[in-house]
């Protein structure tokens, strides 16, 4: 069977959940026993995505094989439970690099080279490649950005060239309907006017998926028929949901699924997707809560929070809820705060356990760390993400151990006591002012010891998650906090650098150098965040 390509574009505003609809049709191609793929194209010049903001734009995802990319492949792993490689996201920069790196060479042999047909021939290339590489049935290219935007057209382009090759191809475009409350209608016309500059560049959609606050109703649906040139049966809800892997179960309703099949000249399938239906209708019934508070500080962009900056978080948390039959409440904790006034952190004692994530530089890092000592001196089941270790060891060693000023050298380079320190060979790195996917990345094998707590949740003594740091647990005080009681129970193959630190006789206290929500799926929690829920359960009762 040959590869089948489904491209889904946006229109009229950004942020719309393109990634989660581009998720949900693979799940429903899933369910009917197709193998799926899916890429994302990012219109930045940026190589890739390591080096943005997250306040800007979101998590940075990491893959398996160390790629640093935009969260919707979080999305797309989640959803299909699938490990999707880094060659799977596609960028300007990437794909412009690829195009002057050849013309340099010579590799075009004196021709012209411009954006037609050079620049699109390298994207068609990296598309089909993704095809090559995964021998998947169908593959799913989301195009990044909102049709309209100048750096997107050469990737529409791209699309619209790769039916005129014969290739079988479906386009899918997601608009957003507003619906003003002055005047409490649903519009279409920004609706219209998305396919119609979609037009512009040669694609007729096939289906347009419209994303509103509720359902579209069968008046909405032949409008936007009649003026978007498509039946209207291919015109499909999206509305504002509570729970996005309702999405697949959503568009099954309005026959999604074996339309897409359909299109594609393929007889209808049923859909095998009971496990994933009893698993909802579970989570749709539960009333037992629990309030996770994370500590952190990519909150805030101008008057707004953007919770985007923690979404592999924030869906960990979910997954492991779930499983333990447990409704999630997450409050947001600006660590800033507590530096502040030193009272504020009795809102800890309103949560049934914290979490410290991720990130880079100064702010609030003091604030953090008064938190771990909290967590610490109080019993409150505490996990620790990548800096979260870090910050850990740091409130231990100068707490418990009397290193007075300890730190990472992160945040103070003159530490009298640098618990935390650059890896030597980031040193060499940042001296040749590498920045760009030059970390410690990706999968990488973690021995654990056995009678410690991450081995009771792991149940292994190696397994295999993701990184993404410059920074480790400097050796030289590894043994002087082993002697104060920290136990470092995952490590290297070679011993080198410690990956998992805890503390024995607490109720739940342990951080991983790794990022384990990049490896929890729906149906499997990832074992610290499933440790982590049953602890604040254990508080709770």
């Amino acid at each position: 069977m040959p590869t089948r390509y489904i491209f889904i574009t946006g229109g009229v505003i950004s942020g719309l959940g393109k990634g989660i609809v581009t998720s949900s049709i693979g799940k429903m191609l899933q369910f009917r026993g197709f193998k799926v793929t899916a890429c994302k194209i990012d219109p930045y010049i940026n190589y890739d995505a390591g080096t943005l903001r997250p306040t800007e734009h979101g998590e940075v995802w990491v893959t398996e094989d160390g790629g640093e990319i935009d969260q919707d492949l979080g999305h797309y792993e989640r959803f299909l439970d699938i490990n999707i490689p880094k060659s799977h996201n596609i960028t300007t920069g990437q794909v412009f690099y690829e195009v002057i790196k050849k013309e340099r060479e010579g590799k075009y042999l004196g021709q012209t080279v411009q954006p037609i047909p050079h620049v699109t021939d390298e994207i068609k290339r990296r598309i089909r490649e993704v095809a090559e590489k995964s021998k998947a049935d169908f593959v799913l290219v989301e195009i990044g950005g909102t049709v309209g935007d100048y750096e997107n057209v050469l990737f529409l382009e791209a699309a619209r060239q790769m039916r005129l090759e014969k290739e079988d191809v479906l386009y899918v475009h997601v608009a957003y309907l507003p619906m003003p409350k002055s005047l409490g209608e649903m519009k279409t016309k920004a609706v219209q006017h998305s396919v119609r500059e979609l037009g512009n560049f040669g694609i007729q959609p096939d289906f347009i998926i419209g994303r509103a606050d509720t359902y579209l109703d069968d008046v909405r649906k032949k409008k936007i028929a009649l003026f978007c040139n498509v039946n209207e049966e291919d015109v499909i809800s999206d509305p504002e949901i509570d729970n996005i892997y309702k999405l697949p179960l959503i568009f099954e309703e309005e026959r999604f699924g074996d339309k897409i099949l359909s299109k594609f000249g393929l007889p209808p399938i049923k859909p095998r997707n009971e496990k994933w239906k009893r698993f909802l209708e579970k989570v749709d019934n539960l009333t037992e809560t629990l309030k996770i508070g994370i500590v952190g500080k990519y909150f805030d962009i101008g008057e707004f929070r953007l919770p985007d900056s923690y979404i592999s978080v924030i869906e960990a948390i979910k997954h492991a809820s779930w499983h333990n039959s447990r409704k999630p409440i997450i409050e947001w904790i600006d660590s800033k705060t507590f530096e502040e006034e030193k009272g504020n952190l009795s809102v800890l004692d309103e949560v049934d356990g914290i979490i410290v994530p991720g990130g880079f530089g100064t702010t609030g890092i003091e604030g953090k760390i008064m938190a771990i000592r909290y967590a610490r001196e109080n019993n409150l089941p505490f996990l620790g993400l990548c800096l979260g270790l870090q910050l850990a060891v740091v409130e231990f060693a100068r707490n418990v151990c009397g290193l007075e000023g300890a730190n990472s050298t992160e945040i103070d380079p003159d530490t009298p006591h640098p618990v935390i320190d650059l890896l030597p060979e980031q040193k060499k790195i940042l001296k040749k002012s590498r920045y760009g996917a030059t970390m410690r990345l990706g999968g990488q094998i973690i021995k654990i010891k056995p009678s410690t707590l991450a081995h009771r949740l792991y149940g292994r003594t190696e397994i295999i998650e993701r990184f993404r740091h410059r920074y480790e647990i400097n050796p030289e005080y590894v043994g002087l906090l082993e002697d104060h009681g920290f136990v470092f129970s995952g490590m290297t193959p070679d011993g080198r650098i410690m990956q998992i630190g805890e503390i024995p006789n607490h109720p739940f206290f342990i951080g991983s150098q790794f990022h384990p929500e990049f490896t929890s799926r729906v149906l499997r929690p990832n074992p610290l965040f499933n440790g982590f829920i049953k602890a604040c359960m254990e508080r709770t009762e």
